[in-house]
């Protein structure tokens, strides 16, 4: 394969986008024979046949398919820088618009977020917080930079993205200083009857931490079950019960809420992941959000 120009590549785009070569000319404002010709110089160079032809309609190959793929991401990144210089020259704010699971703990988002306030560029975020498959559905829609979520994206929810692991985590129970002191001892089997309060069902953790129950023979008395991780975190700090805390985030976590440590569960790993329509992350902010990412170890 030789060399290819990436003028070449853009009429094939264009001929892939506008459904045909004479679409494509109009709207490029050149001849059909221009894109044509050069549509075929790209097959040449790349060795391979981009289109087919199914009647009167051109039809992508497999290898017209990767291309696009390609494609798409070459010239969104062209226009994205294109706007970030024009940004940059004006000395305007650039919004990074974030979406959260409402099943990622708020201290969890703190952390994977603030970075972005470090930045010596002018960025703003715009955050907002709804179920996984609502904000993958606005990613999709381009409404979203960025969606935060506990799970990388199933294959089956049919969206074009990709997952990218920020940080990985054990799992602390914690618990006031009361039922820390009565149930710390010969943890985690003193779980057995113990008061829990534990994120909803639908949650990635949740289904971990019942796992584990059970494959361990633990049954804890279930005193509550929350979707908003910051309301459990208030209930256990009022004595509710003993909640699990992703350990990246433990420290902040005992010193906010007055709880105490009661013992770190074997075999559990929370995951959190940016969730992009990029391969690569490049804009400015999420580089910054995936480098500070980097600098959580593993606990």
């Amino acid at each position: 394969m030789r060399d290819f120009s990436y003028h070449h590549l853009r009429y094939f785009w264009m001929v892939a986008r506008e459904g045909g070569v004479n679409a494509a000319a109009k709207r490029l404002h050149v001849t059909q024979s221009t894109v044509s010709g050069l549509v075929k110089q790209l097959e040449r160079d790349l060795d391979r046949q981009l289109f087919q032809k199914r009647g009167r309609n051109l039809e992508l190959t497999e290898a017209g398919r990767a291309v696009l793929t390609y494609a798409d991401e070459i010239f969104a990144l062209g226009d994205e820088l294109a706007g970030a210089l024009g940004e940059v020259g004006k000395g305007r704010t650039i919004t990074l618009r974030v979406g959260i699971s409402d099943m990622v703990p708020k201290l969890v988002s703190w952390r994977l977020l603030s970075p972005v306030l470090e930045l010596p560029e002018a960025i703003r975020l715009d955050v907002i917080e709804d179920k996984a498959e609502r904000l993958l559905a606005e990613l999709a829609l381009h409404h979203l930079d960025l969606v935060l979520i506990d799970h990388a994206v199933p294959p089956s929810l049919g969206i074009k993205a990709f997952s990218h692991l920020l940080a990985e985590s054990s799992l602390t129970f914690c618990a006031t200083s009361k039922l820390a002191v009565k149930y710390r001892r010969n943890f985690p089997a003193s779980l057995t009857g113990a008061p829990l309060l534990l994120p909803g069902e639908g949650s990635a953790l949740r289904r971990q931490v019942d796992q584990w129950l059970d494959e361990e023979g633990i049954s804890p008395r279930i005193v509550g079950e929350f979707v908003d991780s910051a309301l459990i975190k208030v209930f256990g700090q009022h004595g509710a019960g003993i909640i699990p805390v992703p350990t990246l985030v433990l420290e902040e976590a005992l010193k906010t809420h007055d709880l105490e440590r009661l013992g770190e569960v074997p075999g559990i790993t929370v995951r959190f992941y940016a969730i992009s329509l990029e391969r690569r992350l490049r804009h400015p902010a999420v580089a910054a959000i995936a480098a500070a990412a980097k600098a959580f170890a593993r606990r």
